[in-house]
């Protein structure tokens, strides 16, 4: 009976995580050189870095600097290119950021990487972007 009232309450959990889980998505700029595009972006806070679509990356005339190999949610592998770009988050600033070059298919995602460079984080209940609580160990030479 206990078994049953466990699971019972973690299939309730993951009903209710469901529900409370969402989609958030944010205007941004994607800049490069001289030109710029608007874009929306996904906010996925479970992947390691932005991802800009094809068709605008190629506008901006965006570079690769090297291939890197990228885990997806049902545990293949498929390998992009990285290169950089300036991304700038109305109200956030803007910085430069590392960016996968999105292949056909590919949607534009805001990467944690590029988050924490903002100083931002998703919170999955409100949806909503907040600052993070930088952490620093700070070392002493007088403690060694």
């Amino acid at each position: 009976m206990k078994n049953l009232v466990a699971s019972s309450n973690a299939y309730l959990v993951l009903i209710l995580l469901k529900f409370t889980m969402g989609i958030i998505h944010i205007e941004g700029i994607i800049k490069w050189g001289e030109k710029e595009e608007r874009v929306k972006f996904l906010v996925d806070s479970g992947a390691t870095y932005t991802v800009i679509q094809r068709s605008i990356w190629e506008r901006l005339g965006l570079i690769p600097k090297r291939s890197v190999e990228l885990i997806l949610a049902d545990g293949s592998t498929i390998i992009r290119q990285l290169s950089e770009a300036i991304i700038e988050l109305p109200s956030y600033g803007q910085y430069y950021t590392p960016v996968i070059l999105g292949e056909e298919g590919d949607e534009n995602l805001l990467g944690t990487v590029t988050l924490e460079i903002f100083g931002l984080m998703l919170d999955p209940l409100k949806r909503e972007l907040r600052p993070i609580k930088a952490i620093l160990k700070l070392f002493n030479a007088m403690n060694v």
